[in-house]
């Protein structure tokens, strides 16, 4: 904990030279203001139109020569796909909260059969524009072109991966530039990750989100760079190996990558451009929600022992993995010891911001009270976070299961019951396109995620939802990262693959029996709860509210909930290794959250849940 105060300091610098240049950002009509009827969160009331998010975005390859483009960009909704951007705009809209969104200051749909328009003319600080220059954009859903004064700089197909645009070349002289870009999203009537977000949000699923929903931002590197970095711990070998990947690099480029503990530092290799990077760390303290220690990586590029470009991030020392325990049932072990992981079903969705959250401390806010509450373990479901969020994990000390946004659902049948089935088909018939887009970001999720040790379980599948080529896709992905385990398909069609049999149970805990599953894979409940209470003031609409077991009154919901937790505590000898509640939040007019939709209510005090939480903790095994 002691070396978040560090980073945060750097990220605060950092985020007050964005500030300092603010001349350089266009400003922000004084009309904006949320819109629509809809219940906001604290935070909405704390926003400066005039630089919202204005934090370091990335917090694991930090430079310090960046430029912040969240704030008032010009909008338009044209119809048809993607082409020529349209010659006159409709309005003002608050970047980076998507169209659909209340504090968009918009609030209207755009669909599969229109195109959404960003422009913004902006100054590059004369720092910035003395190097090379990106454009980095956090996350757009989902299919996007970038144009720079008139020339098409680049596009991206992804709504949940960061990607960036070298745009040097298209600035030109004086100070103005010219961005424009424009967005296509077919949100569930598309083959392409959309998660919860559906043209007609009803029940489980949400309003739709289309456009710009991270920071957008500039920055200056030089002409040979780290673009990237990627770090991986093995903790029985007391290692770290660290790969970089330099961008026009020329042939004697040496990486010196350093790793410190405070001021100490503690290993320190030099390596030819291109080659893994091993680093001892001896006496190594070892990262766990108990104690989210956080090292220091320094990584630069040195010409003939110059150095001509630097970037700092972090690591941490923490090993996943499984284990038979006494009674020949496979355990999930963090740093080689059972930990039983409980957490909550957390899906990220704001009632102002949607898939954004207002501020940056409302980011962190939900991390925070996670752990307040007593969980270990957040599965993060359907959906990704910006970086911020995953730092904060890291940080705090929360272990993250991060599922794939799923897509493209329907043409399979789900047997939710194991060694149960019907004879229908169970892997869905995707169309190579499909299956191509899937395959791409699902790649580019796991490329922009490794480096948080927080997240310990990847998750292709949820249900059965487009659910497809699951032991095909199960196997590539622990061969693509086998500092991970895999939880194939949560809840979904069981196929013999993956480290973990995963069943979903509304409202009871239960778990599949270990003496026909627990052999090969670790036993889970990956959904089970969903305990709903509506609290009058806070909920998305005023009735037809819902939860899979509703409540009327805090007393009834305790003590339905602590009996969940004393079930889930006779299951842990028996084999059971992890368990998911539905859910942290109310999402619309889900009422089942841990939380309002809000976050204005805690709907049982943090102390009683954190005190209930502790016997699944301590639990023997034996």
């Amino acid at each position: 904990m002691k070396k978040t105060g560090k980073r945060e300091f750097v990220s605060v610098l950092l985020g007050l030279f964005c500030l300092q240049a603010g001349h350089l950002v266009a400003q922000q009509p004084a009309v904006w203001q949320p819109v629509g009827n809809k219940i906001r969160s604290a935070w909405a009331e704390n926003i400066d139109p005039k630089q919202p998010l204005p934090e370091y975005p990335r917090p694991n390859l930090v430079r310090s020569g960046w430029q912040n483009l969240n704030g008032s960009w010009e909008y338009a909704i044209a119809p048809g796909k993607l082409g020529t951007a349209p010659t006159g705009y409709d309005g003002q809209i608050l970047v980076p909260y998507a169209v659909e969104s209340s504090l968009s200051g918009v609030g209207k749909t755009v669909g599969k059969d229109s195109s959404l328009w960003y422009r913004k003319t902006i100054a590059v600080d004369k720092n910035i524009r003395k190097q090379r220059v990106l454009l980095h954009f956090g996350a757009v859903d989902w299919q996007c072109e970038v144009y720079v004064n008139g020339q098409k700089a680049g596009s991206h197909e992804g709504g949940y991966d960061p990607f960036s645009i070298d745009i040097t070349s298209y600035l030109k002289k004086g100070a103005d530039q010219e961005i424009v870009v424009g967005v296509w999203d077919p949100t569930n009537e598309g083959p392409q990750p959309n998660g919860k977000q559906v043209v007609n949000p009803h029940g489980i699923w949400y309003t739709p989100v289309t456009g710009i929903w991270q920071t957008v931002w500039l920055e200056g590197v030089p002409e040979t760079y780290i673009a990237a970095t990627k770090q991986t711990p093995d903790v029985d070998q007391r290692k770290l190996l660290v790969q970089a990947a330099v961008e026009s690099a020329k042939e004697g480029d040496q990486l010196r990558i350093s790793a410190w503990k405070g001021q100490e530092k503690v290993a320190e290799e030099t390596a030819a451009v291109g080659a893994d990077v091993s680093l001892s760390i001896g006496n190594a303290e070892l990262w766990s929600p108990s104690n989210p220690f956080l090292y220091d990586l320094k990584v630069s590029v040195l010409r003939k022992g110059k150095v001509i470009d630097e970037v700092s991030s972090y690591f941490a020392m923490r090993k996943i993995s499984m284990g038979k325990d006494a009674k020949g049932i496979q355990r999930m072990l963090l740093n080689n010891e059972f930990l039983f992981q409980y957490g909550p079903l957390d899906q990220g969705w704001w009632p102002d911001g949607l898939y954004t959250a207002p501020t940056d401390e409302a980011l962190r806010f939900d991390v925070e009270k996670t752990k307040a509450m007593g969980f270990n373990m957040i599965r993060k479901h359907i959906k990704v976070e910006p970086a911020r969020w995953y730092y904060y994990c890291d940080s705090i000390g929360v272990m993250v299961w991060q599922d794939m946004p799923s897509g493209d659902l329907g043409g399979n049948h789900w047997d939710m019951r194991p060694g149960i089935t019907s004879g229908k088909q169970h892997d869905k018939d995707r169309s190579a396109a499909s299956e191509a887009i899937y395959r791409k970001e699902w790649k580019a999720i796991l490329d922009a995620l490794h480096n948080y040790p927080s997240i310990v379980v990847w998750v292709p599948f949820n249900e059965a939802w487009g659910q497809f080529k699951t032991v095909e896709i199960t196997e590539w992905t622990m061969k693509y990262d086998p500092s991970r385990l895999v939880n194939s398909a949560s809840g979904g069609n069981f196929f013999p693959t993956g480290h973990i049999f995963d069943i979903h149970n509304y409202p009871d805990a239960v778990m599949p029996r270990p003496e026909l599953f627990g052999n090969d894979r670790i036993l889970v409940l990956g959904e089970f709860g969903g305990l709903g209470l509506p609290i009058e003031g806070h909920t998305w609409q005023e009735k037809d509210n819902w939860g899979y077991q509703s409540f009327k009154n805090v007393d009834e919901l305790k003590n339905r909930y602590k009996g969940l937790v004393s079930d889930l505590a006779r299951l842990i000898p028996l084999g059971l290794s992890a368990a998911v509640y539905t859910q942290t939040t109310d999402v619309e007019i889900e009422t089942n959250g841990l939380m309002t939709y809000d976050r204005k209510v805690i709907k049982m005090p943090e102390t009683e849940l954190h005190q209930w939480h502790q016997q699944l903790y301590n639990t023997k095994t034996d």
